[in-house]
């Protein structure tokens, strides 16, 4: 056993905290000595409605076990919102040191049924949330010098699934805005990573049938508050949590096929080399876009 993982004196925000995840998380860092803002509208799964009843009874129960925290009922959907999240955290504890994006919506349906509203009001909340609370947080962060970022995305985002269109689009989107931040928040100690759970919660008990009872939430929330942690080094990285089993997921690239410097060839030509183009035996993970053109600049130079 290594030393006890505590976050005394750091201020964490965990959106959608009312329930499932994020309830787990924010009782967890409250009890490991965080000061936790309890984000949640209180609406139903589909976004509708409102009510203070769900955060203000995760705060309860932070404070009854002898933790400090406080609640917020702001939509993240809007920038006003985030904005507002955030606002309570300087409120109340002085500084933002950990944001947990884990705010969630669900509209599901097959993609020619699904109405353009329907898309807006998933990638308002999961995506464009991330953003109205994440920037506010990265500016204070990069001024302090130490931050902490938990983006949720999901395996329908990674690897699809059906009728899931709207949230598959949105959550993928979250792996970009990680890897972004774990790129420029590099040299001010700002980490970022993405989770992909897979738990029991409102939003998954219709999706996942009788399997859901193998999926405890709690299983879920040892990576999330270690990624939170002082102690974690990992960034830019990707990882798949659910029923006991924790795992890696990467963005990688193989060699491929190179036709030549300039050379233009037939569509022809790349058909037969198609076998080549996709074999993945051997790959890299880029650290980022330049480190993909390195390949290239490889290939090229011989």
């Amino acid at each position: 056993m290594g030393e006890p993982i505590t976050f005394d004196g750091r201020v964490a925000v965990v959106t959608g905290a009312g329930g499932g995840l994020g309830r787990e998380y924010a009782i967890e860092l409250g009890r490991r000595g965080a000061m936790v803002v309890v984000n949640d509208l209180g609406g139903a799964v589909d976004g509708s409605g409102s009510s203070h009843s769900a955060a203000d009874v995760v705060v309860d129960q932070i404070k009854g076990a002898g933790g400090e925290a406080v609640a917020n009922y702001d939509s993240v959907a809007t920038r006003e919102g985030g904005e507002g999240v955030v606002q309570t955290a300087l409120d109340a504890f002085g500084s933002v040191d950990i944001v947990i994006n884990n705010a969630g919506i669900l509209r599901d349906k097959s993609f020619a049924n699904m109405t353009l509203d329907e898309v807006d009001a998933v990638l308002d909340v999961h995506l464009k949330g991330a953003f109205h609370v994440s920037h506010p947080a990265f500016k204070l962060m990069k001024e302090r010098g130490y931050g902490r970022f938990v983006h949720t995305t999901s395996a329908s985002g990674l690897f699809g699934n059906f009728g899931q269109a709207n949230y598959g689009a949105a959550k993928a989107g979250l792996v970009g805005l990680s890897n972004v931040l774990a790129i420029e928040g590099a040299k001010y100690n700002i980490k970022s990573n993405a989770v992909a759970p897979t738990a029991r919660t409102r939003m998954t008990e219709d999706v996942l049938g009788p399997f859901v009872e193998m999926l405890d939430p709690q299983q879920v929330m040892p990576m999330v508050i270690y990624l939170c942690s002082e102690q974690n080094e990992l960034t830019h990285e990707i990882f798949t949590v659910g029923g006991g089993r924790y795992g890696r997921v990467f963005v990688g690239t193989n060699t491929g096929w190179f036709a030549g410097q300039g050379v233009v060839p037939t569509v022809e030509d790349l058909v037969e080399h198609l076998d080549e183009i996709r074999e993945v035996s051997t790959y890299v993970i880029p650290g980022d876009i330049n480190e993909e053109l390195m390949i290239l600049a490889r290939l090229a130079g011989g």
